[in-house]
């Protein structure tokens, strides 16, 4: 009976390896139940522990489900008219101490180096400023001329609306280049919010009176959605963040032409928006 529980547990660490994460870059699946595709190496440690906590899980749970069995079948009442009356088994209680502790190092170790990575900033090439207001985003790019800009849901029958975007797609960009260290300093001027990016593994939340921070790194260049991930009061649900990763070169003109406050082309970002 235990092999059979390890051959069905090597099955599904198998078949449930591949999803911890959807196909589709910057963005959910339809009907997807998984996280997003990794765009950073950040996120895709975060992947990885997730399928390691699931192969952990899966196997805890057979085992426990086939011990439960075994007792029911060879304890019952018909199969054991006599109960035994052995009070404790020194090499059980050993096992039994000892293997939990193994898995809970198992999982501390690399859990403990994620939390570090989630939270330390080092060598930041740039930094991006988002502060939380009822119910937008407000940025800045200190770095590159402080030039500010806020960030809109765009709304069913307005200019730029894509019903595949619902409730993502902003009418202010967030311009960030790939392949560079970002520093995302985050606060709130009236209640508390929480700026998430899925797909690069990065979330802070961000209170009035308080600077928060977390490193942000993009792989790919493309198109990424995130939302506001702390309940903000009524239209929480419509605080989506999108940001556009472009190539250093383009960012740097971009960045150029902002802080000039000259037209950014198809990237559109201005100096003030609707609040």
């Amino acid at each position: 009976m235990m092999r059979i529980f390890l051959a069905i547990a090597a099955f599904l660490s198998m078949t449930t390896a591949g999803f911890g994460q959807e196909g589709r870059l910057g963005q959910g699946e339809p009907w997807g139940l998984n996280m997003q595709g990794a765009a950073s190496p950040l996120m895709e440690e975060m992947v990885d522990f997730h399928n390691l906590l699931l192969v952990i899980i899966t196997l805890i749970t057979l085992l426990v489900l086939g011990l439960l069995i075994w007792v029911m079948v060879r304890y019952n009442e018909r199969s054991n008219p006599t109960p035994s009356r052995t009070s404790h088994n020194t090499l059980v209680e050993v096992v039994w101490t000892i293997v939990p502790i193994l898995i809970l190092l198992v999982i501390a170790v690399p859990s403990f180096k994620l939390l570090i990575n989630t939270h330390e900033v080092e060598d930041a090439e740039m930094t991006l400023k988002a502060t939380g207001y009822q119910w937008y985003w407000e940025y800045e790019y200190p770095d590159h001329g402080g030039f500010s800009f806020v960030a809109n849901m765009i709304n069913e029958g307005e200019e730029g609306y894509d019903p595949a975007l619902r409730l993502l797609k902003t009418d202010n960009v967030v311009v960030l280049p790939a392949r560079t260290n970002i520093k995302v300093q985050v606060t709130a001027a009236d209640v508390g919010h929480s700026w998430a990016m899925p797909a690069a593994g990065g979330k802070v939340d961000g209170w009035p009176g308080h600077l928060n921070e977390l490193p942000i790194y993009f792989e790919k260049e493309g198109t990424y959605f995130g939302q506001c991930s702390e309940l903000c009061g009524m239209l929480h649900g419509f605080m989506p963040i999108m940001v556009e990763v472009v190539s250093k070169d383009e960012f740097e003109a971009w960045a150029q032409q902002q802080s000039a406050g000259l037209d950014g082309g198809d990237l559109k970002v201005a100096q003030s928006g609707r609040r």
